[in-house]
């Protein structure tokens, strides 16, 4: 995806500096009240292109820098649930350590053999 995204900038840029290179014209920039700029017309066009990009790159920085923030407070938050499983899990450990070990109940032996369930012995 980077990829792409750089070729289409490429492009994109390339394709506005043709068409700022073939507007050679001087023209005129009024700034302010009383305050004009001439220049041609490709340089002031490159300046506004120039002036767009870095725009745009500090309010890309910028919502880094607050997604950032609102990550690093979810972080914390979830250190901190992750140290109190932690906590938790070895004070399980330890309590299965010193529990006693407790075999399942024997299931009845064979030797010994029901009478009700027998019917040869109930005929006897």
């Amino acid at each position: 995806m980077r990829q792409i995204n750089s070729v289409l900038i490429f492009v994109l840029g390339l394709g506005l500096m043709l068409f700022s290179i073939q507007n050679t014209d001087i023209v005129a920039i009024h700034v302010m009240q009383g305050i004009e700029f001439r220049a041609p017309l490709a340089i002031e066009l490159l300046v506004a292109m120039g002036a767009g990009a870095m725009m745009a790159w500090v309010f890309s920085v910028w919502s880094r820098l607050q997604s950032l923030v609102a990550n690093r407070q979810t972080i914390k938050q979830r250190d901190t649930q992750i140290k109190q499983l932690e906590k938790d899990l070895e004070q399980y450990k330890l309590q299965l350590e010193n529990q006693p070990l407790q075999l399942p109940a024997s299931p009845p032996s064979g030797d010994q053999e029901d009478d009700t369930t027998d019917p040869a012995a109930q005929s006897a």
